[in-house]
């Protein structure tokens, strides 16, 4: 099956180059390789591309340099970095700024077809990732199957992973499946929805007490290490640790040990950890809001994913996954989707994620009269007053509106979704003539 697309290819070994080069020009891809930096941004500079394959390591610089230019220059074209074998921590800092994928030496030909195919859009990747003991995983997007490649080449580990994103992109799916193919499956998995206990109530929620501590400890109490013991705790909403909190939990971090409250003997935490947080941590550093010390070392293995704007093509495969997984807890068959259904649910910008989605979903198959689920049915969603997600997106909206000057079609694009989409949005927000009217 032949392909099709432009590859730019930057490798200083001439052999490796001449390998990637014939092995992806047999299938029908068009390439250009070079062999350094200066080469590559003059290509760049010059030439559009598809997709940029680079070394990290290369004579005249590194494979950062060329992910820089290429952002400047081609800001929507893919780059995946090279890497040498067990340097997975590498590609994650070139994934920080701004690389979609990774692929480590030796090279597999077959692992380079697919993953250039994935990101070319020649090849659709199976939307479902079954860990055992875990709840299925939905998504072939690109930038979605970097993240769970990222999140496979952890998990076998024991260092910390800290997994970012916006509410209801996924993330205590993906550290249930971090805990899935650990070596500590068969141990517990301890989840702490951090934002959701009060400030006087965390540390003895984390750490547990000894008996008499305050009013009311009748008898010792073990906490969320000691319970996790063996297995994986998963520190969810970590961004909303008091910092007193924070320093405690960077104890167990750097000794392996706490204590109870109201206790005097440490005790050693046997616990894998997984954070997650919805906000931008390095910023709080800088606010004074979370410590530094503790950012480093939660920012080991940093794992972050999109925003379900960014990847509407999966939303029909998200969509039948709930349907069905719906349908059942509500005791109904699951009804078919119209094409239009599905486009429409792809327009839409889905502030709150996948979460969002599911209860989109979930009250249409409460209203919805017959075998097929229809656009109709969906309507509902543009009729809704604004709620707390609206008041999101709200901002989201402002923002691109004010840096286009208030012109739609860019700020459509800007925000990655159509521009019929973005005018139904633009009034149900009540945005019209924001900041100023243009078409």
């Amino acid at each position: 099956m032949s392909r099709s697309g432009h590859i730019l290819i930057a490798e200083d070994r001439p052999s490796l180059r001449r390998l990637m080069t014939r092995a992806l020009e047999q299938v029908g891809y068009e390439i250009t390789a070079v062999e350094g930096v200066a080469s590559a941004e003059a290509q760049l500079t010059g030439t559009g591309f598809d997709l940029v394959l680079t070394d990290l390591k290369l004579g005249d610089g590194t494979g950062l340099d060329v992910l820089a230019t290429s952002r400047d220059c081609q800001p929507k074209v893919p780059v995946v970095v090279v890497t040498a074998f067990g340097t997975v921590h590498a590609a994650v800092e070139a994934m920080k700024l701004g690389a979609v994928d990774f692929l480590e030496k030796p090279l597999e030909i077959d692992e380079l077809y697919e993953l250039v195919e994935a990101h070319l859009g020649n090849h659709a990747e199976a939307p479902r990732f079954e860990p055992p003991g875990a709840p299925p995983i939905i998504g072939s997007h690109p930038r979605f199957v970097a993240a769970l490649r990222l999140l496979k080449k952890v998990a076998p580990t024991e260092s910390t992973v800290l997994i970012t994103g916006e509410s209801g992109t996924g993330k205590e799916l993906f550290a249930r499946a971090a805990h899935a193919l650990s070596a500590r499956s068969s141990g517990p998995f301890v989840a702490v929805n951090c934002a959701a206990i009060p400030d006087t109530l965390i540390e003895n929620e984390l750490f547990g007490h000894e008996k008499g501590a305050f009013t009311g400890a009748h008898r010792q109490q073990a906490g969320k290490f000691e319970q996790a013991t063996g297995g994986t705790i998963f520190l969810d909403e970590i961004g909303e640790l008091k910092l007193e909190v924070q320093g405690k939990v960077l104890r167990v971090l750097e000794e392996r040990v706490f204590e109870r409250v109201g206790g005097g003997r440490p005790r050693r935490a046997d616990a894998r950890i997984v954070a997650a947080t919805n906000r931008d941590l390095r910023h709080m550093v800088d606010r004074g809001a979370f410590r530094q010390d503790l950012f480093y070392r939660l920012d080991v293995f940093p794992v972050t994913l999109p925003a379900l704007r960014d990847r509407p093509s999966d939303i029909p495969h998200l969509s039948h996954y709930l349907i069905e997984e719906i349908a059942q807890r509500l005791g109904q068959p699951p009804p078919d989707i119209s094409p239009r259904a599905l486009a429409h649910l792809q327009e839409r910008p889905w502030p709150g994620n996948v979460r969002e989605l599911a209860n989109a979903i979930e009250r249409a198959l409460i209203l919805v009269d017959g075998s097929i689920l229809r656009q109709a049915d969906l309507q509902q969603l543009d009729e809704r007053p604004l709620a707390a997600a609206d008041n999101d997106d709200r901002h989201r909206f402002r923002e691109a509106l004010t840096a286009t000057d208030g012109n739609k079609h860019q700020a459509a694009a800007h925000l990655g979704i159509s521009y019929r989409t973005f005018q139904r949005k633009v009034r149900h927000l009540d945005l019209e003539g924001f900041p100023k009217y243009r078409d």
